[in-house]
C-alpha cells in the first residue's frame, strides 16, 4: 500500500459548477472520489473462479464496493470501473439498493456470458450523474476486439474512463506494439480534461515502455515515491496469491492519492480489486465560452 499526501474536500452536496468571481477566474470546487478498479473474471474459461456461475459473482460485485480499506480506514466507492464484467452484472447493479441513484455505462469487448448474462465487456459507475458518455475503439488485432467506455461528471469536474488492454499474448501479433497504440488512443482521449481518472487492467507490469505515455502526463495511485514504478501485485496465479501488478488507477498528477489492494487472496476473480482515494484540491481557471469537458 502506498500513500500520497494530498489536500481535499468531500464533494457531496456542493453544486455542478463553480462560482465565477468578479476578476472572470471560476473557483472550481474541490472533489473527493472512492475509485476501485476491479477484473471480475466473468468469463467462463479456465482461472476464472466464478465465471460458470455469473449469478453468484454478481452478488460479489457490489460486496467488493463496500468498506474497502485504503489508508487505515473504510471507505465506499463512488467510481467503479470494472472489466471482464457481463451486461446482466450491470443490471443487476443498477437494482442494488445502496447503488440506487448510480449512473452506470457498459461496452462490450468480448462473446456471450454464460445463463444470459449478456455480453461480456466493460463497465463505468459513478455516484454522481455523468453524461457524454462514449465507447472508445481501440486499436486492436482483428477477432480480438477493444474498448474504453467514458463519461464527464461534472460535479466533480472530471472525465472517468474504464478499460482493459490486449491479453498478453497471440501467436500472430506483436501485443507490445497494440498496447503501445491502445496507450496512446487513450491518452488522446483524457487529453484536455480538466481532471482525469482511467481505471483498469492493461495487461502490462509497471515498467513496460507501452505504459510511457500514461505516467508521464499522470500519476498512478500506487506507483511509489518519485519517478519509481511499483506497486502491489494484483493478478493472482491459481494458489490466489498476487504475483504481478496489470491493475491501474491512473489521475491527474494534481490530485492526492492514497491506494490501497487487499492483502487476503480473491476467491470471485483472479484480481484483486485495487482502490484509490482521489483528493482533487480546488484551481482556478478562466471562464471561456466552451465548457471544460465537452462531450464528443
Amino acid at each position: 500500500m502506498v500513500a500520497v499526501a494530498g489536500a481535499g474536500a468531500a464533494i457531496e452536496g456542493l453544486p455542478d459548477v463553480g462560482s465565477a468571481h468578479a476578476d472572470g477566474v471560476r473557483a472550481v470546487p474541490g472533489a473527493t472520489i472512492t475509485a476501485t478498479t476491479w477484473n471480475v473474471c466473468a468469463d467462463a474459461l479456465a482461472g476464472c473462479p466464478l465465471g460458470a456461475a455469473p449469478a453468484e459473482l454478481g452478488k460479489r460485485i457490489p460486496q467488493r464496493m463496500r468498506g474497502i480499506e485504503v489508508g487505515g480506514r473504510k471507505v465506499d466507492a463512488t467510481a467503479v470501473f470494472l472489466q471482464e464484467v457481463c451486461s446482466g452484472h450491470v443490471n443487476v447493479l443498477k437494482n442494488v439498493p445502496s447503488m440506487r441513484g448510480w449512473t452506470w455505462a457498459f461496452a462490450p469487448s468480448g462473446g456471450s456470458c454464460t445463463d444470459g448474462q449478456g455480453r461480456l465487456g466493460v463497465a463505468l459507475g459513478t455516484r454522481a450523474p455523468m453524461t457524454g458518455v462514449r465507447h472508445v475503439r481501440l486499436p486492436a488485432p482483428a477477432r480480438h476486439e477493444r474498448v474504453a467506455v467514458c463519461g464527464d461528471v461534472a460535479r466533480w469536474h472530471a472525465r472517468v474512463c474504464a478499460t482493459q488492454l490486449s491479453a498478453p499474448r497471440w501467436d500472430d501479433d506483436p501485443i507490445g506494439d497494440w498496447r503501445a497504440k491502445q496507450v496512446k488512443r487513450l491518452t488522446g482521449e483524457l487529453a484536455g480534461a480538466e481532471r482525469a481518472i482511467l481505471g483498469g487492467d492493461l495487461g502490462e507490469r509497471p515498467e513496460s515502455p507501452s505504459l510511457d505515455p500514461l505516467y508521464q502526463a499522470y500519476g498512478e495511485c500506487d506507483q511509489g515515491p518519485g519517478p519509481a514504478r511499483t506497486g502491489s501485485g494484483t493478478l493472482q496465479n491459481a494458489r490466489g496469491q498476487a504475483v504481478e501488478k496489470t491493475d491501474y488507477l491512473f489521475a491527474s498528477k494534481s490530485a492526492g492519492v492514497s491506494c490501497g489492494v487487499p492483502e487476503r487472496a480473491d476467491t470471485a476473480s483472479d484480481h484483486r480489486p485495487l482502490t484509490a482515494v482521489i483528493r482533487f484540491r480546488r484551481p482556478a481557471e478562466p471562464i471561456t465560452d466552451q465548457p471544460a469537458n465537452p462531450s464528443r
